[in-house]
């Protein structure tokens, strides 16, 4: 872009440094996956049921072959078999339940490792682990991806432009979230066909300006407290990952729960919906899908909503 003098002032620049700024930083979690599948010429990947269907689709855009594999109730795989030079074990960290240590294991097991990230932004890649890390569920972006790999695609990528994406962002700080969800369930559909690009200059910039330390302290103290008042609930046994992306708690009734939840402006997504239509009902991927409820703490909470979100499931949960 050509200097321009003069001028109204645009958008503020920042000058903080970005977290996870010696990665590759693309326009979305899916083309992160996809240049790593181009840059290593993969031919298949090995992805768990209870997964996004947008992994099993973009396999389908590449041309990569997929397969899937079952988890136990620690979130870890239940894979045990012998894999070819081009292909690729799929290793998702839920909830960032999986320590550093135990991708260790896993990778002195399979070389050939891709390890998820999606929900432990603040969670350092393990050296030499293809690693993939997406922006949209930690912070108050449009788009944005970060990828750790030692290989690199020979073609230049054009770099993406976000300004036309940020109305339901802007909207809600000013309006509130109902008058632009459709805009942000539109958002979240672009990227099943938005080609391969660097990340825009405007996420760059926002992710510029935040206090990551801060942040990450006060999801963990928020994951802390909800623990300490719902874990006696919780089916899961859970370990406390800095900088948590969700407290999840698993209960019977889930679903029905969920939506007494809702009635009380406690909105708990399902993560994912496509599990429960194509895993069989006695499997755990189904269980977790239905049954979990992944629980907000992110950095827009204090303790004292965190306390309103225990007291209305306690009750929730007595009743």
């Amino acid at each position: 872009m050509v200097q321009e003098y003069g001028g109204y002032i645009e958008f503020e620049h920042y000058n903080g440094s970005i977290y996870h700024d010696e990665a590759i930083a693309l326009n979305c979690g899916r083309n992160a996956l996809a240049y790593l599948c181009k840059a290593k010429h993969i031919q298949k990947l090995y992805i768990p049921y209870f997964l996004c269907e947008s992994v099993a689709n973009l396999c389908n855009k590449i041309n990569v072959a997929y397969e899937c594999y079952h988890i136990g109730s620690n979130f870890e795989p239940i894979f045990d078999r012998k894999i070819e030079s081009n292909e690729y074990l799929y290793l998702v960290n839920y909830y960032g339940q999986l320590s550093n240590e135990k991708i260790a294991c896993w990778k002195a097991k399979y070389k050939n490792l891709i390890v998820d990230n999606a929900q432990s932004y603040f969670q350092l890649p393990l050296k030499d682990t293809d690693t993939l890390y997406t922006c949209r569920k930690y912070f108050g972006v449009a788009d944005g991806a970060f990828l750790y790999t030692d290989s690199r695609i020979d073609s230049e990528l054009p770099i993406d432009e976000s300004f036309d994406r940020m109305r339901f962002l802007l909207g809600r700080l000013e309006c509130g979230a109902n008058k632009f969800y459709s805009e942000y369930v539109a958002n979240n559909k672009l990227f099943a066909t938005e080609p391969m690009k660097k990340m825009s200059k405007l996420t760059q910039n926002i992710l510029r300006g935040i206090d990551y330390h801060e942040i990450a302290r006060q999801r963990q103290r928020n994951f802390m407290y909800l623990e300490s008042r719902l874990g006696k609930y919780n089916e899961l046994s859970l370990c406390p990952p800095y900088g948590a992306f969700m407290y999840p708690l698993l209960v019977k009734d889930g679903t029905a729960k969920r939506k007494l939840l809702q009635q009380n402006r406690i909105y708990v997504p399902t993560l994912w919906p496509n599990v429960l239509a194509s895993c069989e009902s006695t499997s755990l991927e189904y269980r977790y899908a239905a049954d979990l409820l992944p629980l907000p703490i992110d950095q827009r909470y204090k303790l004292e909503d965190m306390e309103q979100i225990a007291r209305c499931v306690e009750s929730i949960l007595a009743s």
